[in-house]
């Protein structure tokens, strides 16, 4: 049966398991819930306040940089594991699997670390380190030692920093299940407290908030902080504890830890201001005050961390199922898992043009704006003007000039106007064409399963675009017919009505010109001059408007059977005659996964392992209750 004590470990475990397999992939959103969901510790204070030395009392170990300013550039995420025996180490989150058991090279990496993200300055990172210190002297803890709080940027930092600083630490301390360290020193007023300051702000009620107080051996004499650890100067829901670090000269005397606690004990037992609190004072205290108080909220949050973890687990299992199984090494079974694959992409690429994903309505965009911009944008003004008019239908009948109606004229100006015909419609086809060869690259983007065969999915795209090369070359030898067959055969009844206009137009009182023989002489007369060319550009102009609203609609037609009907039914037909005349060994070769896939399903597996075990443990502890 697991203990509250191995639940803490637990919390620890998967803390760490965060750190280490959060980062894959750009982040796992659900490792990052995770993290959120667990409490933690994080130790708050002014510069110079004594963080870090109540930090390493905790530990019982001297790792952390010193110095004067700005030493905590990073955040640093410190997870205590206790351990039945054997040396104290520890491991770095970016140097997973190296232990370190020389603490001062710890401290060394640390400041290499940091300075690998911030340089060799005073700027500061909300990139956050991740040590584990594993020993048989420590309780199972999570404690963040974050930058210590500034009034004034000094020489080399922005003016900024003083609010950087700040709204690094309040991201840590404004989760609802981050219980606060906030660290004051004894020989300052409490009321200018930064630690106590921010911890109000964020923590109104107090019931987060653990008040430390250290630097009681430095007040001075005859003053003393009982009003403060009894609550009366500040009361918080949780008592104060006061802690009594290493002096400067115990650190460069390299005093060890150790002894450094005994003679914190032994300072509280004879203090005659603190001997009545001696037994709730000291870092040791605070640590097994730390890791009850943890003990308590992880009861309280086991309902949610539980359902978080089902949740995940739910999430990890339907990604492995994303990523896939281990390949089956039988030829059949490999082609067998081609065609499923081939299928599923098939499958997406038809619903971007039914419309159950984006993309297809652009093919809708060809033909509703594209083509019928185009067309208006032929120059038949140019070709119908009157000086070209008259050019052609003067050059049509050579030296003998037409008798009634210059028939050779209007068939050189109506062929040379559809001949502008061919554009709009090859531009159709190739826009076409453009938005079929990136519904293919996204549909391939989109299917998750062809994700792990990098070689396959270049092989399929490559079959997908060598098919709607065909298809493009085929649409657009039939939209060249389409203009063809308009230029072969011209509509005659819109020709027969022509003689009866020209006739009105050049008798309009409407009376039979065979009746007045002079107004047929000048209506005669008319069709030579500038009027008559008008009416030809004009009579040529309206035929060819009815042609284009043809085009506009065959057109489409033409362009949807060729080339998007073709993509929908025989996309990867030919692909498919080829891909069942392989051999094994050809087909392994298709299947050779992505690297970084192969990795992810192996980091996928390892969460879904620790979950099951986080969730095999919290359950074992809720039923322990």
């Amino acid at each position: 049966m697991a203990t509250m004590e191995s639940l803490i470990g637990l919390v620890n475990r998967i803390q760490r398991a965060c750190t280490a397999l959060g980062d894959y992939g750009g982040g796992d959103q659900a490792f990052s819930s995770l993290w959120d969901a667990l409490p933690s510790v994080a130790v708050v204070g002014g510069q110079s306040s004594g963080k870090s030395s109540v930090l390493e009392s905790i530990v019982g170990r001297d790792f952390l940089p010193r110095g004067s300013g700005i030493v905590t550039r990073r955040p640093l995420v410190l997870q205590l594991q206790k351990t039945e025996n054997g040396q104290d180490y520890a491991e770095f989150g970016h140097i997973p699997r190296r232990r370190f058991t020389d603490f001062a090279l710890v401290r060394k990496e640390i400041e290499d670390e940091t300075d690998r993200i911030t340089g060799k300055s005073k700027q500061i990172s909300p990139v956050p380190i991740h040590l584990s210190i594993y020993s048989p002297n420590v309780v199972n803890l999570t404690l963040i030692d974050l930058p210590g709080l500034t009034k004034v940027a000094i020489d080399g930092q922005p003016e900024s920093i003083v609010q950087d600083i700040e709204n690094m630490v309040r991201t840590y301390v404004e989760k609802p299940n981050c219980i606060i360290l906030a660290i004051s020193p004894a020989n300052q007023d409490i009321a200018t407290s930064d630690a106590i300051k921010l911890a109000k702000e964020v923590d109104a009620s107090g019931e987060r908030t653990f008040g430390v107080l250290t630097k009681l051996d430095l007040m001075d004499k005859g003053t003393n902080a009982i009003d403060v650890l009894e609550g009366r100067a500040y009361r918080l829901q949780h008592p104060w504890v006061g802690v009594v670090n290493r002096s400067q000269a115990d650190i460069n005397k390299n005093i060890d830890m150790i002894i450094a606690r005994r003679k914190e004990r032994e300072y509280f037992a004879s203090s005659p201001d603190y001997g009545h609190l001696a037994s709730k004072m000291g870092s040791e205290y605070l640590a097994k005050l730390l890791s009850r108080h943890l003990e308590s909220v992880i009861r309280a949050r086991i309902p949610s961390i539980t359902s978080l973890i089902n949740k995940s687990i739910d999430e990890l299992e339907s990604e492995l199922d994303h990523l896939g199984r281990p390949i089956a090494v039988d030829a059949g079974a490999q082609l067998y898992t081609i065609l499923e694959l081939c299928r599923a992409f098939d499958r997406i690429f038809k619903e971007h043009l039914d419309g159950g994903r984006p993309g297809g309505d652009r093919i809708y965009g060809v033909f509703d704006n594209q083509l019928p911009a185009a067309l208006r944008k032929l120059p038949f003004d140019r070709h119908l003007s009157m000086q070209n008019v008259r050019k052609i239908v003067s050059e049509a009948d050579g030296y003998q000039p037409h008798l009634i109606a210059p028939e050779q004229g209007y068939r050189r100006l109506i062929e040379g106007s559809l001949n502008y015909f061919r554009g709009p419609a090859e531009a159709s086809v190739d826009a076409v064409h453009f938005v079929l060869k990136e519904l293919v690259r996204k549909s391939m983007a989109e299917c998750q399963e062809l994700k792990r065969f990098p070689t396959l999915q270049s092989t399929i795209v490559g079959a997908a675009n060598e098919s709607l090369e065909r298809f493009r070359d085929e649409s657009k030898k039939t939209v060249i017919r389409l203009v063809d067959m308009e230029s072969s055969y011209l509509t005659v009844d819109f020709f027969r009505k022509l003689p009866q206009e020209v006739e009105k137009i050049g008798n309009p009182g409407g009376g039979n010109p065979r009746e007045n023989p002079r107004e047929s002489a000048a209506a005669g007369v008319d069709r030579y001059a500038d009027g008559h060319f008008r009416r030809i550009g004009s009579n040529v102009s309206s035929y060819v408007n009815m042609i284009s609203e043809t085009m506009r609609n065959s057109i489409p037609k033409a362009v949807v059977y060729c080339q998007v009907k073709e993509a929908k039914q025989n996309l990867l037909n030919y692909f498919y005659t080829q891909i069942g005349r392989k051999e094994g060994k050809q087909l392994a070769e298709l299947l050779d996964e992505d690297p970084a896939l192969m990795e992810r399903r192996q980091q996928a597996s390892k969460r879904l392992e620790l979950y099951k075990k986080a969730r095999d443990e919290v359950d074992s502890v809720a039923w322990a209750r």
